[in-house]
């Protein structure tokens, strides 16, 4: 964007096209503009930061001289209003907005905060077993429900103490790293779009979604670490740093690190299913939010038209929407993408000489001996041996993850509009 400005401005001092020669101990008024509109077509206000003013939505900033209609007159600021004047009301008013203002803000980051705790922290122990039961082939109970969940979960507990339930946390977050940084790498070294307009076409789209594969290949090697720190039991586990699942990652590419038997599968034979199941969590998250906001926002403009909100109301409009969106999507794309993920899981963790928990029993391990020859004939073997049920093993932690999740968004939302109530 070129500046608008007019020739022999040079930024110092404007007096109607011509300098003014005074020096700078001279008196001379801020602004001595000939005429306000001579220079209103260039002349422009600072750009409105957000949370820089007391502004609300949709609000501008005053033009120079103009009180704001927003904050109204309250006299010279060295003249603060007495306890007792008339102005002391508008005073009150003024802080009391401030501080709702703040809280408003606040309120917004513990949000999302416990939003985010709850995703990767609080379901952190059904993500365990919830794997655990899903690349554990010789399993009689295949634990659909969360109430035998929840007693292999106890048991598991019992036998190998808190730490059972909460390994492989720091690679987790390792992996979301890694995807976040390839993603913003390859879309600057690249023209691929890390996000599509709203005037978007095939061509946008599809460029996107190449670059959300990319992303996945990149952290393919690193995910696979991961998936062998969460399933890997406790018994037998060394303590590892928290960064053993980079180390892993890069042997893994490189050939090096860790033996692993004849049957590990090359991570050329993983990217088709990595990438078909990234891709595809990807865009029925991504439909299933869009739907789901759309629908919300439409719902609060018709209760809004049909009667006057409250203001706590509107604050809470201002987050929950995205957040229950999130929510849906989430859960949406885990239920209908089970059947891939076990099948993923189980290419990745073979031939790794991995020993998993026995979650038949809660107390002993089992290898993993399987001899897959890729995705196919995993998909042909699972349905032959365990049958179709086979694909939802260890769905039961599924609801438990997201029952926790709605829970935690519930009680956020009671604590939220108690604040909210008693600020306002």
């Amino acid at each position: 964007m070129h500046p608008r400005r007019p020739d022999g401005f040079d930024g110092l001092g404007y007096r109607g096209g011509a300098r003014d020669d005074q020096g700078f101990g001279g008196a001379f008024p801020a602004r001595s503009f000939s005429s306000g509109s001579d220079l209103g077509h260039w002349v422009t206000t600072p750009p409105d930061i957000p949370g820089s003013r007391n502004l609300h939505w949709g609000e501008k900033s005053p033009p120079y001289g103009v009180p704001s209609t927003s904050t109204p007159y309250e006299g010279p600021a060295e003249e603060p209003f007495p306890s007792g004047s008339g102005g002391g009301g508008g005073g009150g008013v003024g802080v009391q907005g401030q501080s709702s203002e703040q809280l408003n803000r606040f309120a917004g980051f513990g949000i999302g905060l416990a939003s985010l705790f709850t995703e990767n922290v609080l379901a952190h122990p059904c993500i365990v077993l919830r794997r655990q039961c899903q690349v554990n082939y010789h399993a009689r109970h295949y634990h659909l429900t969360p109430f035998t969940v929840i007693n292999i979960m106890y048991s598991f507990n019992k036998t190998q103490g808190p730490r059972a339930l909460w390994k492989g946390m720091g690679s987790t977050f390792i992996v979301q790293g890694v995807t976040l940084g390839a993603e913003g790498i390859i879309s600057e070294f690249t023209s691929l779009p890390r996000e599509i307009s709203h005037k978007w076409n095939p061509k946008q789209i599809g460029e996107h979604l190449l670059l959300k594969s990319l992303t996945y290949v990149v952290a393919m090697p690193f995910y696979s670490a991961s998936l062998i720190e969460t399933v890997q039991s406790e018994i037998i586990r060394d303590n590892t740093g928290i960064l053993e699942c980079v180390r892993e990652g890069i042997g893994r590419v490189i050939g090096m690190g860790v033996p692993h038997s004849k049957r590990l599968l090359p991570l050329l034979s993983l990217i088709f299913p990595t990438v078909l199941h990234g891709v595809l969590h990807y865009i029925i998250s991504s439909v299933i939010q869009k739907f789901v906001l759309l629908i919300l926002k439409r719902k609060t403009y018709n209760s809004h038209l049909a009667e006057s909100t409250s203001p706590m109301q509107n604050m809470l409009d201002a987050y929950f929407p995205e957040l229950i969106a999130n929510f849906a999507a989430s859960l949406c794309s885990d239920i209908i993408l089970y059947p891939l993920e076990t099948v993923l899981h189980r290419l990745h963790i073979q031939g790794t000489r991995t020993i998993i928990d026995n979650t038949d029993l809660g107390y002993e391990v089992l290898p993993i001996n399987t001899q897959y020859e890729g995705m196919r004939d995993c998909i042909n073997t699972i349905k032959q041996e365990e049958g179709v049920l086979g694909f939802y093993k260890g769905f039961g932690a599924v609801i438990i993850q997201y029952t926790l999740h709605a829970a935690v968004l519930q009680i956020t939302k009671i604590i939220y509009s108690t604040l909210l109530q008693n600020s306002i």
